[in-house]
């Protein structure tokens, strides 16, 4: 019984990592967003968007006793829009010192109405440092209501787990 309950594990987080691209550095996008095509870009007249700040850890320090434990961090982006696209034109992610460390997507992607997409830093991958954060830039062509943009750590350690989840906040914002 302990055999097929292990082998039915293997499997499903097999089909869950063959559903993720890589990136540079181990990166990888969850259900990759299609980018949208030069033409279409060219006719884009954004009338609301904003820039959102995300907080992330990629390490945290458990005790002055231990080392620090590395954490997965997942980017979400959430259309709430029932009825409208929204574009996602920037995900930056910078390191404690608030360099540059990636850019996660290439050109605009357009987001569905109530679809998700995602950006995922692996435990492995300490350089954005315990004070890391995202930079996501998303706009819309008619007025939305605004996405959900928030961070999800998680580690475990033996048979001990953390997770917590890290709220975007609106730096800066466009409304016509």
């Amino acid at each position: 019984m302990m055999r097929r309950l292990i082998v039915l594990g293997v499997v499903g987080l097999a089909l869950v990592m063959g559903g993720c691209t890589s990136t540079e550095s181990g990166s990888q996008a969850i259900q990759p967003v299609p980018t949208l095509a030069a033409e279409q870009i060219a006719d884009i007249q954004i009338v609301r968007g904003q820039v959102v700040f995300v907080p992330a850890y990629s390490e945290v320090l458990l005790s002055d006793a231990e080392p620090t434990l590395k954490l997965s961090t997942t980017l979400a982006i959430h259309n709430t829009d029932l009825e409208h696209p929204i574009i996602i034109n920037s995900v930056r992610y910078y390191d404690t010192e608030g360099t540059l460390v990636r850019e996660f997507v290439d050109g605009p992607l357009q987001l569905a109405p109530m679809a998700t997409t995602g950006f995922v830093v692996p435990a492995g991958d300490s350089s954005g440092g315990w004070g890391a954060n995202f930079i996501v830039e998303w706009g819309a062509e008619t007025p939305v209501y605004e996405p959900v943009i928030e961070a999800v750590m998680v580690s475990r350690r033996g048979n001990e787990g953390v997770s917590f989840i890290s709220e975007g906040r609106v730096v800066s914002e466009q409304v016509e």
